[in-house]
């Protein structure tokens, strides 16, 4: 696929994709949500990738929401699959198998808040703004924000976004949870990579098991999400990146991953 609205990139195990609309504050379209399926699904399988920073191009925006005027010409039948369609690909970047760093430098609104918290951790510019505004235009959230944000902020705080519409700034968000950290605008990408480079020095196994215990443990039982980790451990202490750990760590020196 040719993209005309994003930029995708790698370099040094570091996946990088930038929503690439800034004339329009990189408004999710149609096209934009079906150019992003297709690089997550390449990153999932490009083993050189052991995460993905995914951002907006610009000062001004992270995804300001849906595009507006492409969104009005929608019937009843087609805005289900509309929202179908963004929940594949938020699905496919929370359950990517390898962390997701989302770079929100500026608005992250309805549809942009979303893909966000669809992200393993958020990092946000001082002047980033957050929230569900859907209600302004009569609709509800329908990329999983009513799902994904009791989830990180609990219930009471979820209804009063949802349901106030009004935006929060990065100060609230992180005190909150809804993002993990706030830095200056000029610094964000330099935190997000620094962050990167650090899990992608990781046992990418390890990693990758350690998603999966979180992600589906969260909608188990703790015994049967306890159940899970135990079973996912001795699936990965199989692993030649296990003997490999051990062995650096008695040898006092870094370990040399494989993924195997």
């Amino acid at each position: 696929m040719v993209y005309e609205n994003i930029l995708v990139e790698k370099k040094d195990g570091i996946g990088y994709v930038t929503i690439n609309r800034p004339k329009v504050l990189n408004a999710l379209s149609i096209k934009t949500v079906k150019e992003l399926t297709d690089a997550f699904e390449k990153m999932a399988k490009d083993k050189k990738v052991g995460v993905v920073i995914l951002t907006g191009s610009g000062e001004k925006s992270f995804v300001a929401g849906a595009d507006i005027p492409e969104f009005a010409r929608l019937k009843p039948d087609g805005a289900r699959d509309y929202a179908m369609r963004g929940q594949k690909l938020l699905n496919l970047i929370e359950r990517l198998g390898k962390p997701v760093i989302a770079a929100v430098n500026g608005y992250a609104l309805d549809g942009g808040c979303e893909i966000a918290m669809a992200c393993t951790m958020r990092i946000a510019s001082d002047n980033a703004s957050l929230g569900q505004p859907e209600v302004n235009l009569g609709l509800i959230p329908g990329y999983g924000g009513t799902q994904r944000l009791p989830r990180l902020v609990g219930k009471g705080r979820a209804y009063e976004l949802i349901l106030s519409a009004k935006p929060i700034d990065a100060a609230t968000a992180e005190r909150i949870g809804l993002v993990n950290k706030v830095v200056p605008q000029a610094e964000l990408m330099a935190v997000c990579e620094k962050m990167a480079k650090t899990i992608a020095k990781r046992g990418p196994l390890a990693v990758k098991y350690c998603l999966e215990a979180v992600d589906r443990g969260l909608n188990m039982s703790l015994d049967d999400g306890l159940a899970l980790e135990a079973d996912l451990f001795g699936l990965v202490f199989g692993s030649k990146d296990v003997r490999e750990g051990v062995k650096a760590f008695t040898e006092k020196r870094k370990p040399d991953f494989k993924g195997k």
